[in-house]
């Protein structure tokens, strides 16, 4: 079982990261609106990517770097245009 960091457009154009070992579910449930309190707020647009990790560890680590950097920097690591 690996673990993923994703990164969800929400519907006023902000980015929402997480980590999840089911990409696909996870996604379902923040559509459903069973998901994180920020996505039942700003529901989502879409998936913009999802990173494997080694561990959950790893995606923890992942997700508070990713988190850090500005909107314009994690559309482009989700275009490919830089590396995790």
């Amino acid at each position: 079982m690996g673990w993923f960091v994703y990164l969800i457009e929400c519907a006023d154009g902000s980015i929402y990261t997480g980590i999840a070992t089911d990409v696909a579910r996870r996604y379902i449930e923040h559509a459903s609106g069973r998901g994180a309190r920020y996505t039942r707020a700003r529901p989502p647009r879409r998936l913009l990517g999802a990173f494997p990790q080694p561990d959950r560890s790893a995606a923890l680590r992942a997700e508070y770097a990713i988190r850090r950097l500005p909107p314009a920097r994690k559309r482009a690591l989700c275009a490919g245009e830089t590396a995790p």
